[in-house]
């Protein structure tokens, strides 16, 4: 008797069991999804040896609970080696240096991501830093030779993502990008059923992404002696560092709050919009397109200086080729599908649910569209690096649904309704097109091979 066979149908029996109880789904679906990973398995993995392992550097640490410590944690338990840490806040940068040592990895400390890049041992990176600095970080690693895991959203303006995706097929990188709701069954699932007519056509699709925070003006004080402000801002605008302290609230223009300051990022647009707005674009099969249109409008963001200027609340709309709408409203959360008869599915991290239980519980025939199958974002990382193959999230993937974000920014900064090119990555007129890219403060730039 194989014990061995014994103990995975043992295991795929109790993930079949969390995948149904625990997330909502059907069970048809969930067998589907456990049959498609080991047939991977077989198919694709060779075990990692020791001589096989990953040997990465974490850039952009943050805090121990932010998104840089949680990717780097993920990429450990799929056997990872981490060797270097790096960040610009001292305190950050000392706290996962002990972090990483009482898991078991030696890692030396950088606060320059080039000296980080340069060394020769090192073969894939993490990269959470603030929105601003991913496109220079990602590009410099590739040219490096390093893999990239780079959270999302990819870029801060679609002339970086142009760059980036440029960059990778040049070098021929691995490229994953953190938008890991397309290694979520939930949104996977509904994916497949929008794209196999089970609501007919699609007439509109929204996306709840939540609303951006309010500060008023914050006080300008000097930073902490142990961040390095100026790097830090990098090619952004030079200005004063602000913070101040409310109701066990933090409010200033760096680490979790940069946010919601659009000279390093796009609010809610760019930060679940890029999670929300992918699954969109997926479901609609416009992985490699986009809308033709767009127009927002929001509550204007304050005029007072050093204060929080993203729009506050909003509601943004695509027109899609094919005459479907997106509608991004920043309002509770999660992806909403309709189609056709008022038939509906909405789905967010914690359920999927539709206008009649049978849109989700029966089958999809045989021959059905399948999308691919992932139920671990960084795993799916880590054998890309094996096969060589692109990953779930690929970088042009990324590119794409942050465009659909960047669309939104733009259009709610402008006011103007956009005609948009997908295939051409250009706005109808010259003015508007001014918005693709942004000044770059020196000596911070990009340079595409």
């Amino acid at each position: 008797m194989n014990r061995g066979n014994l103990s995975r149908r043992g295991f795929l029996e109790r993930s079949l069991l969390g995948l149904t109880v625990g997330a909502g789904l059907p069970i048809w679906f969930a067998r589907e999804t456990l049959v498609a990973e080991e047939e991977q398995a077989v198919t694709d993995a060779k075990k990692i040896s020791a001589n096989d392992r990953a040997v990465m550097g974490a850039i952009g640490i943050g805090s121990p609970q932010s998104r840089g410590r949680a990717i780097m944690h993920d990429a450990m338990q799929q056997k990872a080696q981490y060797v270097a840490v790096c960040d610009l806040d001292g305190r950050h940068l000392e706290n996962a240096y002990h972090d990483a040592k009482n898991r078991g990895h030696e890692c030396q400390k950088y606060k320059d991501f080039r000296e980080l890049l340069a060394r020769k041992d090192i073969n894939a990176v993490t990269i959470a830093t603030p929105d601003h600095w991913h496109a220079i970080i990602a590009i410099a690693a590739m040219k490096a030779g390093k893999d990239v895991y780079c959270e999302k959203p990819l870029t801060l303006t679609i002339a970086e993502g142009q760059a980036v995706v440029k960059t990778a097929r040049a070098t021929d990188r691995v490229f994953q990008v953190g938008s890991q709701q397309r290694s979520d069954a939930r949104f996977r699932l509904a994916c497949e059923l929008v794209r196999n007519g089970r609501l007919g056509n699609i007439k509109t699709v929204e996306t709840w992404i939540g609303s951006n925070p309010e500060s008023g003006r914050i006080p300008v004080v000097p930073p902490p002696p142990e961040l390095d402000w100026d790097f830090w801002l990098g090619p952004t605008p030079k200005v004063d560092y602000v913070e101040s302290r409310k109701n066990n609230h933090t409010f200033t223009r760096c680490h979790y709050e940069f946010r919601w300051w659009y000279e390093y990022s796009g609010g809610k647009m760019t930060d679940w919009g890029a999670h929300h707005n992918d699954i969109a674009q997926w479901a609609l099969g416009m992985d490699g397109s986009g809308p033709v249109a767009v127009e927002a409008e929001g509550k204007e963001p304050s005029k007072e200086p050093n204060s929080y200027n993203c729009h506050p609340t909003f509601k943004v709309t695509y027109t899609y080729a094919t005459g479907t709408k997106l509608v991004c409203r920043s309002k509770e959360n999660g992806v909403r599908f309709e189609g056709e008869d008022g038939k509906w599915i909405f789905v967010n991290r914690g359920k999927i649910e539709a206008s009649d239980k049978k849109l989700v519980d029966e089958p999809l025939p045989a021959n059905a569209v399948r999308l691919a199958v992932s139920t671990n974002h960084m795993a799916n990382f880590m054998e890309c690096l094996q096969s060589r193959k692109r990953p779930i999230c690929d970088v042009e993937i990324g590119h794409r649904s942050v465009t659909v974000c960047h669309l939104g920014v733009i259009a709610l900064r402008t006011g103007k309704k956009l005609q948009w090119d997908p295939a051409k990555e250009q706005f109808a007129d010259a003015e508007s097109n001014k918005w693709l890219s942004r000044p770059m403060r020196a000596p911070w730039k990009f340079e595409v091979s």
